[in-house]
């Protein structure tokens, strides 16, 4: 055996088997860290995540600018009406005595500053307009015998210092007072010596052309027991612009004023003084008193702030606020008036009695809106039921996954709530914000919270189902949708003296909610009864396409036993409340117009100014116009007198007319139908048997029968019968009018110049601008303005005929600069209709009303269209297969309508069925004397095409929509099934 040398190394020896250890998993690296859930998830579906942002933004831009477009137009509404009142009715009317000693302009000033001190908590004062001085309190006679005395009654006078006047004026002749105090007599002199010199004044130049005086005269007045001043005339001046707010209730400056006592008239003529004659202005009459014309700023008045303001206008005219001013000013006659609080007043109720319209779109839109939310809320739920499940199988927390979904919601809901109501803020400026971030956050937070809790409801365990639960829910809608009918039906929708009572307001709402709760039960059963009867038929589309839509589609597992209520009871919602208040302003117009009609007499008019009559061949042709359906000549007087009743003679209105005609206007114009053959005179009567007649029932309560004589004011006497006695006539719609209607023809051949009319009543279109014109081209070449001022008006007390435009309250009239057409005015319902819908009150309502039926169509078109994006992937394998067996595109489209269709069309159905009952239920409570601008009867009248309009429309564009979604995104996901197979 040979032995291995020291050096060498031994072999190595066999290694025991290792057992294999698992390997440690490797570390994190530093820095790394698992995905979040919510970017996760977020970019696993970006389309749904963008959708949600999208509806979100919508729902929260639509709560946020109703309130916002609400208070603007009610401020603007509130602020026309206060700037119609005038500036005498919306100012402050601040009055103390004058002071015995130290009557000052500084003086005057010192108490305005405190005057507009106690301004500015809620009301502004407009300094720029503020007018305040001085003035004798009665008029004293000026006795210079080279005076105008018109009746022998001598002119009077009133002396007013007015610190703002020279502003609004120009001096044409002579200087202004001086401002400079000036003695008056020397020291040590008699009391009588106080009187001289003269009071230094300026006039109108006008003023002082009528009462005939210039510069240079001095002018006395009657002697008291202690002397009276005389006054100087200095200078003369000119107004540019008489109707300037600042010459509201100073109407004898400007221009001498006619005052009439009994069948005598004289002149007033006020005159300024400068500051210099302040001391001594109270000499004059011995009486004079401060005054401070306060013009609020109606622009700053907010109509949310208006009982505050009130309260504060209250307090400074007769409460805390007036006792400090007399103490702060040491003036204790200090005394404040002001129209405000009644106008105020005034304003409130008429924001009352156009707040339903108002209301019941955005209520609409905001039922609407919340149906749609909470069925995107519920689909995504159903759409992502396994992943829920997968994750609570998984060992994850009902309250994890809920926290998981919020905080998913949170990133695409709260960015897109807040642009949106930053754009709402941004588009609609007004003052008050807080309504208008309340109403945002409660929509963001609905929908932030329909998903998670939609998907906590799923992943609850399931209970034992409660077949009472239901029905308990339907009676209780049921029942307060019965109260609020009741209370409507009592109180009116808007109590009087009251805001609008929100269940009131919502009264359509809860009606349509019951309607969408009878239809869910109803329309499954009846589209059930055509499927059997489509089953019946050898074509495969119709019966499949309604059996699914009386079944019910959804996600797998649901367990559903019908169709969707939700997608039902939002364009139900929609339709019964813009049916109902589309019905609303259909009565609005048709009230409007008849009240414009009954203003006019007819469509158009044209009346004779003063006594005169109508230009030959005007009325003739005025009725051959395009569009002049029926043309009235007439003739009427009103100073007619009618012998023979209980007063023995009554003043009545006398109408010479053709009886055809006038029996067409009365029957268009619904004001006292008769027939014609009443007032038919037969040829063989004798000449002096009596005229049938026509009474208005003015006439009727003047009492006595039988034969009666009308003595027309142009002379002469007619012996009339009563024929017929009727409520309204409509050349004197006047309720109180006593009214006689004669036949023409013997009427005519008794009554002087009868035979030529002095008004003209046309029904039709008629175009004013081409009536105008025909009027002018009528006139002789030398015809003159109307009659001089003080001539009879052509329409008497109770009549239609057009009268002269009323001014501005509290304005001065403006120099009247009558056109030529002005001798034979022209009216037409088109004028009359506009200007009773010229007030913002009324088009802000509409407007709103039109915007909220627009936003809730669309959200029920969405809600519709949420639903069939929800069953796309179901429907497409459903063609798919039977694509493979046959079916063609056309027939696949043709399915998806009759799937979709039923359930609109019976909503559609349902919507303008609810609309109708809504309109005959809550119908006859409501007023729309403010909406139609003039005093109507309260109730609303149901009408037919407003509803079926806005129904069959809905319904017309829901239709489109399936269709067009059928079309593009048909092929496409059947495409998809067939090459991938069912994958489900």
């Amino acid at each position: 055996m040979t032995t291995p040398p020291p050096s060498a190394t031994p072999p190595p020896s066999p290694a025991p088997p290792r057992r294999s250890a698992p390997r440690p998993p490797a570390a994190p690296r530093a820095g790394t860290r698992p995905a979040p859930w919510v970017r996760t998830r977020l970019r696993a579906a970006p389309l749904g995540a963008l959708l949600a942002a999208a509806l979100a933004f919508v729902a929260v831009l639509f709560a946020a600018a109703l309130p916002r477009a609400q208070d603007r137009g009610a401020d603007q509404a509130l602020r026309s009406f206060l700037t119609d009142s005038g500036s005498s009715r919306t100012s402050l009317q601040a009055t103390a005595p004058a002071p015995g000693t130290g009557q000052s302009a500084e003086a005057l000033d010192r108490t305005l500053k405190s005057l507009i001190a106690q301004t500015g908590k809620t009301f502004h004062v407009d300094t720029d307009r503020v007018v305040h001085g001085t003035r004798t309190v009665k008029r004293q006679p000026l006795l210079n015998p080279e005076l105008s005395r018109p009746h022998g009654i001598p002119p009077m006078m009133s002396l007013l210092y007015i610190q703002q006047a020279r502003d609004h004026m120009k001096l044409v002749e002579g200087h202004w007072p001086d401002d400079t105090p000036r003695s008056a007599g020397a020291a040590g002199a008699t009391e009588a010596a106080a009187y001289e010199p003269p009071l230094q004044v300026v006039m109108s130049q006008q003023a002082a052309r009528t009462i005939g005086a210039r510069v240079g005269s001095v002018l006395r007045s009657a002697p008291l027991v202690d002397g009276t001043p005389s006054v100087e005339v200095v200078g003369l001046y000119s107004v540019p612009d008489e109707t300037e707010d600042f010459w509201v209730d100073l109407d004898c400056l400007p221009r001498a004023c006619k005052t009439f006592a009994g069948d005598s008239y004289l002149w007033e003529a006020d005159a300024l003084i400068g500051a210099g004659d302040l001391e001594r202005m109270d000499l004059w009459g011995h009486d004079a008193e401060d005054f401070w014309r306060l013009p609020v700023d109606v622009g700053r008045l907010r109509a949310d702030r208006l009982d505050a303001t009130k309260k504060e206008i209250a307090s400074y005219v007769a409460g805390p606020t007036a006792a400090r001013l007399a103490f702060e000013t040491r003036r204790e006659g200090l005394r404040t008036t002001s129209w405000l609080p009644e106008l105020f007043e005034q304003a409130h109720e008429r924001r009352q009695a156009a707040a339903p319209l108002a209301l019941i779109g955005p209520a609409g839109v905001g039922g609407v809106a919340f149906v749609v939310l909470c069925l995107a809320g519920a689909l995504a739920a159903d759409r992502r039921d396994a992943e829920l499940r997968l994750l609570l199988a998984r060992g994850g927390s009902r309250s994890a996954i809920v926290g998981r979904l919020l905080r998913e919601g949170a990133v695409t809901v709260l960015p897109a709530a807040a642009a949106a109501t930053a754009l709402a803020v941004l588009l609609l400026p007004t003052p008050r914000l807080a309504p208008a971030v309340l109403s945002a956050a409660a929509v963001a937070l609905l929908a932030l919270l329909t998903f998670p809790v939609r998907a906590a409801v799923l992943l609850t365990p399931p209970r034992p189902a409660g077949r009472w639960r239901r029905p308990v829910a339907e009676l209780l809608v049921l029942a307060a949708t019965a109260a609020a009918v009741l209370e409507v039906r009592r109180r009116g929708v808007a109590p009087a003296g009251s805001d609008p009572d929100p269940l009131l307001v919502a009264s359509p709402l809860l009606l349509a909610l019951c309607g969408a709760l009878l239809l869910a039960r109803v329309q499954p059963v009846v589209t059930g009864w055509f499927a059997r009867l489509a089953g019946r038929r050898s074509g495969l589309v119709g019966f499949l396409g309604l059996a699914r839509a009386a079944r019910g589609t959804g996600a797998r597992g649901a367990g559903r036993s019908g169709p969707s209520v939700l997608p039902m009871v939002a364009v139900l919602l929609a339709i019964t409340t813009g049916g109902f208040g589309a019905t609303v302003l259909q009565s609005v117009e048709s009230n409007r117009l008849g009240v414009a009609r009954l203003t006019v007499g007819g469509d158009a008019s044209i009346s004779a100014f003063g006594k005169g009559n109508l230009p030959d061949g005007l009325a003739k042709a005025a009725g051959e116009l395009p569009g002049v359906r029926t043309s009235v000549p007439l003739w009427v007087d009103h100073d007619s007198s009618l012998v023979g009743t209980v007063r023995r003679s009554s003043q009545v209105n006398l109408i010479v007319v053709d009886p055809a005609a006038y029996a067409e206007l009365s029957r268009v114009l619904d004001c006292g139908r008769f027939d014609p053959a009443l007032l038919a005179t037969g040829g063989g009567e004798p000449a002096d048997a009596p005229v049938p007649a026509l009474f208005t029932s003015g006439v009727a309560h003047l009492g006595g029968s039988g034969t009666f004589t009308v003595q027309p004011g142009n002379g002469g006497e007619v012996r009339v019968r009563g024929a017929a006695v009727i409520d309204c006539t409509p050349a004197v719609p006047a309720a109180d009018a006593a009214t006689v209607v004669l036949p023409a023809g013997r009427a005519t051949a008794l009554i002087g110049g009868s035979d030529r009319p002095n008004r003209w009543i046309g029904l039709g279109p008629v175009d004013g601008d081409r009536l105008r014109a025909l009027v002018r081209s009528a006139l002789p070449a030398e015809s003159a303005s109307p009659s001089a001022p003080g001539s009879a008006s052509p329409s008497a007390p109770g009549s239609a005929s057009p009268t002269p435009t009323t001014p501005v309250a509290g304005r001065a009239p403006a120099p009247a600069t009558p056109s030529d057409d002005e001798a034979y005015p022209v009216r037409t319902s088109a004028d009359a209709v506009a200007a009773l819908g010229a007030d913002p009150l009324q088009r802000s309502a509409e407007r709103l009303f039109w915007a909220s039926v627009a936003g809730a169509a669309g959200f029920a078109l969405l809600a519709v269209l949420l639903t069939l994006m929800r069953t796309v992937p179901e429907r497409a394998a459903l063609l798919a297969r039977l694509r493979t067996m046959g079916l063609r595109r056309r027939q696949g489209v043709a399915l998806i309508l009759a799937e979709t269709l039923p359930q609109t069309l019976a909503a559609a159905l349902g919507g303008a069925l609810v609309a109708a009952a809504a309109v005959a239920l809550l119908g006859p409570a409501m007023d729309l004397s403010t909406l139609v601008g003039a005093s109507v009867p309260t109730g609303v009248r149901l009408t037919a095409a407003p509803v079926l309009t806005l129904a069959l429309g809905l319904a017309a564009l829901v239709a489109a929509a399936v269709l067009v979604e059928a079309a593009t995104s048909g092929r496409r996901q059947i495409t998809t099934e067939l090459r991938a197979g069912d994958q489900r």
